[in-house]
């Protein structure tokens, strides 16, 4: 589908938030931690204590309610969604002070389409009550969750890509929601959906120097995968500015792209797909 949501609220670019934050190096300044254990730190996450851009939920999201770390199962038929392993671990921070500390008790949800394109409880997929790909996890006092999922597919008009979006308390006491979207390198695309199950869908039609989402600040959402036996693991951290209000309004307003309205191009097809297997 073409567009199928825009970006929303105050995009930060790497140099504006580190100005913003006074900081003049590339690391992350974990609040509570020694320099050693802050470089420690920061070879693990390779990030920088900035805050992150927002992109709205698009047309696909559901709350499920479902609090788990695989979200590989579909709860409907207990099928495994088919595609190759991945763990994303999550590391959510709130920026204060010129620096960043962990944010323990957000929510955390993660939702994306399966090797074949489709999104799982969507009536225009055909998958009204299914489950599959979809969950949430609550950040622990260190500020980390785990999923353990599949590497998306790809449908028209989008580039390979993850929605996540977490909720918390801003510092003014009201709800704050963070949305957007994790991406891969067109590389990395290339060379895993050349791979069953992913191949058998054809050459993707959208790469990310192609997709309207990718293009405003998807560099800054950029996974980079490490091989590990079955699979790949992936870690990321999101920077918060809880006293930002506009960044921390709703996402789940209307319009073209958003849950209020219809998306700006057609949906992904159902799924001609053999079915999830284990």
């Amino acid at each position: 589908m073409d567009n199928d949501d825009e970006p929303v609220g105050r995009l930060l670019s790497r140099r504006h938030a580190l100005a913003l934050l006074a900081l003049t190096g590339a690391g992350l300044t974990v609040a509570g931690t020694t320099g050693a254990q802050a470089a420690t730190t920061t070879a693990a996450t390779s990030v920088d204590c900035v805050a992150k851009p927002e992109m709205t939920e698009g047309p696909y999201y559901v709350d499920e309610g479902l609090e788990r770390s695989d979200i590989r199962v579909d709860t409907l038929d207990g099928t495994v969604s088919d595609g190759t392993k991945l763990t994303l671990d999550l590391d959510i921070l709130q920026i204060a002070a010129g620096a960043c500390s962990a944010l323990p008790g957000a929510i955390v949800d993660l939702w994306h389409c399966d090797a074949y394109g489709i999104y799982s409880d969507q009536a225009a997929n055909d998958s009204v009550g299914h489950t599959f790909l979809r969950g949430y996890q609550v950040s622990d006092a260190c500020g980390r969750v785990r999923f353990v999922t599949v590497l998306p597919g790809w449908y028209q008009g989008r580039t390979v890509h993850f929605h996540l979006k977490i909720r918390t308390i801003g510092t003014d006491g009201n709800p704050y929601e963070f949305t957007s979207q994790l991406f891969f390198t067109d590389a990395f695309n290339a060379a895993f959906l050349a791979t069953e199950p992913y191949a058998a869908k054809g050459t993707p039609d959208t790469t990310n120097a192609t997709d309207f989402i990718y293009r405003e600040a998807g560099e800054q959402m950029l996974l980079s995968p490490r091989r590990v036996r079955g699979g790949w693991t992936a870690r990321f951290a999101i920077g918060l500015d809880l006293s930002d209000t506009e960044a921390g309004d709703d996402d789940s307003g209307g319009g073209p792209g958003g849950p209020g309205g219809p998306p700006s191009g057609p949906p992904p097809s159902p799924s001609p797909s053999p079915s999830a297997s284990a």
